[in-house]
Formats: C-alpha cells, structure tokens, sequence
C-alpha cells in the first residue's frame, strides 16, 4: 500500500481497481489456506456444474465458491443448513469488490469425530488380526449363486446386476434388500450376512451401496458387523462407495472392489473371454482328434490289410477245422491202436500168466520130464544093461559059475569058501555048489 503524505501536492489517490488488486494481493498472500466451520445457506447448483453458496454462523456470512473439478470429489450431497468444514483460499474477487473463500475440500462438520471413531476401530480390529491376508478366504472363478445384500433401488445394485447379466449371465443372482444407510443399517445389513451365510446356498456374498460421505458409509463400520464378515464361511467381497471410499468392512472382507460394478466383475468371469477359451479348447480338441483320427487310420489301413474277407476267413477255419478233425481222428485211431496193442500185450501176458496156462504148461514139461525120464531110464538101462553084459561077459570069464561047468565044484562053510582043508573039521557041514545047484554035505573024514 502507497503511503500517504501530509502535503496535499504530494498526495497520490488509488483509483478503484488498484485499490481491490492490493486488497486481493494482501489477502491472498497472507491467508492462502485456511479450515472454516459453518452452515451452507443458498445453495445453488447452476448447469455448469459449480456450486455457489454461502457458509454463515449465528453472526456473520462470506460467499463460497466450490468448482466443478473439486466438488466431485464431495463424498456426500450437500443442502441448505448443512454444517460443513472447508478447506478453502481467500479469494478477493476485484470487479465487484466481494470477498468469498474458493473451496477446495468439503466434508461433513461431523466427520471429524467420525474419522477419529473409524481409526480407533480400524486400529484395534487390525491389532486383533482381522486384516491379516492369512485369514483371507479365495474367491470362487465360476460362481452359480450369489448373494448381494443392498439397497433394492438405486444405481448400485442396477449397476451389479447390469454387470452379471453382460459378462456371465447364468450366475443366479439373490438380491437380499437392507438398509444401507442411516440407524438401523448395520442391524439390517448384519441380519441378512447372517441369514445368507448360514443357509449356505451361495458361492459368495456382495456387501455393496453406492459412494456417500463418511456418515453416510458408517453403517458399514460397525464392529458387530466387521466381526461377522470375519466369521462368516462364505467368502464376501466389500464393495462400498466409490474407488477412493474405504470403511471398516472393506479391510475385514475377503476382498474390497472398488466399486459396486468391480465387485460384480470379479464374480463374474468375462464370458467372451470364456468364449475365447471355449474356442481354443475346442481347436485345441479338434487338433487332438485330428491327430486321433489320422492314428486311427493308420491303425485301420494296417489292420485292413492283416484282416481277411469273412468267407477266406470262414475257408481258412473250415480248413483248420478239417485239419483238426483228421489229427483228432488221426490221434484217435492211434489211441485206439494202442489200447489195442496194450490190451493185446495184457492179454497175453495174462494168457501168458495165466494159472490154467501154467499147469498145461506144467503138465507137458511133466509129460516131456516123464518122456524124457523114460527115454533116460530106456537109455541108461539098456547101458546098464550093457554094461552088466559086457561085465557078466568078463565076469563069465573068470566066474566060478563057468569053471563049475567045466567040472569044478566050490565048497563053503558058513557062506564061507573054504580054501583049505583046514578051514573044516569032522562033522562040519558045507556046502558045495555045482554047475546047475548045490549040494549039502557033511565032512566025514579030515
């Protein structure tokens, strides 16, 4: 700011825009951030897409300007008599001489409190391992029923299923309606997790509500309800508010979408992809049976050629068959002949050892004995006979009987010859023996 002089010659007057461009300057400089706590009164919102209002207390009032680009990121919709903290700049706005705040960041004059709750919250449930990714249940790929518990109406569950129904239209979707915002919401919504996981029908279950301020989401902050999305056996995928939203259930679930849609996307698999797949596979298969098929034929053109017509086949086996039955015949008449031979050879065997047999056999070799005995006793007789010839012949020859016949007599005592005259004595009687007998005597004279 110029400084003024006593002398009115050295006097310099500002003229009006300078005036409000050094206003500007100092304000600007001096408050370039700042927080400030009030009620939103005349709220517009023209079709540009900025908002216009006034943030007042019980004494004073200053124009707010929040622009299209910043008042997106709002998490809840603002209205007349809101209480709200800002985080804004001083603006000085020259043309009109008016002062406003250009807001940067709104949030609900509660949130703070709010804020320090959920990091109470968040810092005890972690500390107890209900974040821990161990604890984490796996997503189905291809699951057939699922359970969305949300507001029936809005765009949250019109954008899931909107969602299921283009990617994998034959997953079966069960819309369990709950509050989702205000009192009675976390008891709702806690009704319905339990209900859905203890039927144990589902495949998984979607906790899901559009995007709001931290009071708006805070039903999904509940610590009864964080405790039972960790108990649960279904597997529950959080998805509350928007991409950059985050409560309590997000960090228990088994996985935290970004988004209504996103949850909706990760149970649902893609179906052209599955088409894709489904058409890789199938070349892949119609490669493998290709492959299938042109072995078979190989094997087939290889079999056709070892394989014979029925009827060369039907001659082959008569044939084998007449063979066989010559051989059988053939086997049999060799059989036959030998049982012949063997009973042949048994029966004269037997005949053989037979005791009828044996006896005629007996008998004969008795008759020959007795034949040859006879012939034996023929034989050796008429040797004998011979012999006793021949021997009478020589015994004739010196025999007494012959020199009796010449005239000489032998005399004997006791059967006894007497040589000598004596070898008798008077009276003895002797025997004399003659040619043709013999003759007692009595020795008269010795």
């Amino acid at each position: 700011m110029k400084n003024f002089t006593t002398s009115a010659s050295q006097e310099t007057a500002f003229t009006v825009s300078q005036l409000n461009r050094q206003i500007q300057q100092l304000l600007e400089a001096s408050l370039p951030w700042i927080l400030v706590e009030g009620e939103i009164s005349n709220l517009a919102k023209p079709s540009s897409g900025h908002w216009y209002f006034s943030l007042k207390d019980d004494k004073a009032q200053i124009r707010c300007a929040m622009f299209k680009g910043k008042n997106a990121a709002v998490r809840f919709k603002p209205k007349d008599g809101d209480m709200v903290r800002l985080r804004a700049r001083v603006t000085f706005y020259g043309p009109r001489g008016d002062c406003q705040l250009s807001v940067e960041g709104m949030e609900s004059a509660g949130e703070g409190a709010l804020q320090q709750a959920f990091e109470r919250l968040k810092n005890s449930l972690q500390a107890e391992g209900l974040f821990a990714p161990e604890h984490k249940k796996p997503l189905p790929t291809k699951p057939e029923r699922v359970a969305i518990i949300t507001s029936p109406v809005g765009a949250a569950v019109r954008d899931m299923i909107i969602a299921f129904r283009r990617r994998f239209p034959l997953t079966e979707l069960t819309i369990l309606p709950s509050l989702v915002q205000g009192q009675d919401a976390a008891k709702n919504i806690l009704r319905q997790l339990q209900r859905a996981d203890g039927s144990g029908h589902f495949d998984a279950i979607i906790l899901g509500r559009g995007g709001g301020s931290l009071e708006d989401l805070w039903s999904f902050n509940d610590e009864t309800l964080a405790r039972a999305i960790f108990a649960a056996n279904t597997p529950i995928v959080s998805a509350v508010g928007h991409e950059t939203d985050f409560t309590i259930a997000d960090f228990v679930a088994d996985v935290r979408a970004a988004t209504p849609t996103a949850a909706a996307e990760l149970l649902s698999p893609d179906r052209h992809q599955l088409i894709r797949q489904i058409e890789q596979q199938e070349k892949q298969l119609v490669r493998r049976m290709s492959r299938i098929l042109e072995q078979s034929q190989q094997q087939l053109d290889f079999m056709t050629k070892r394989i014979r017509h029925p009827k060369e086949r039907i001659e082959q086996q008569q044939n084998q068959l007449e063979q066989l039955k010559r051989r059988l015949q053939q086997s049999m008449q060799r059989k036959v002949l030998e049982q012949q031979t063997k009973t042949a050879n048994l029966a004269h065997r037997l005949e053989r050892n037979s005791p009828t047999r044996r006896i005629d056999q007996n008998r004969q070799k008795l008759k020959d004995i007795d034949a040859r005995l006879a012939r034996a006793l023929n034989n050796t007789l008429t040797n004998k006979q011979t012999a006793f010839a021949r021997i009478i012949d020589k015994l004739n020859l010196v025999s007494p009987l012959n020199t009796l016949a010449r005239g000489y007599a032998i005399a004997s005592k006791d059967k006894q010859v007497i040589r000598s005259i004596k070898d008798v004595e008077k009276g003895d009687a002797i025997s004399v023996r003659v040619q043709d007998g013999i003759i007692s005597c009595e020795v008269t004279d010795n």
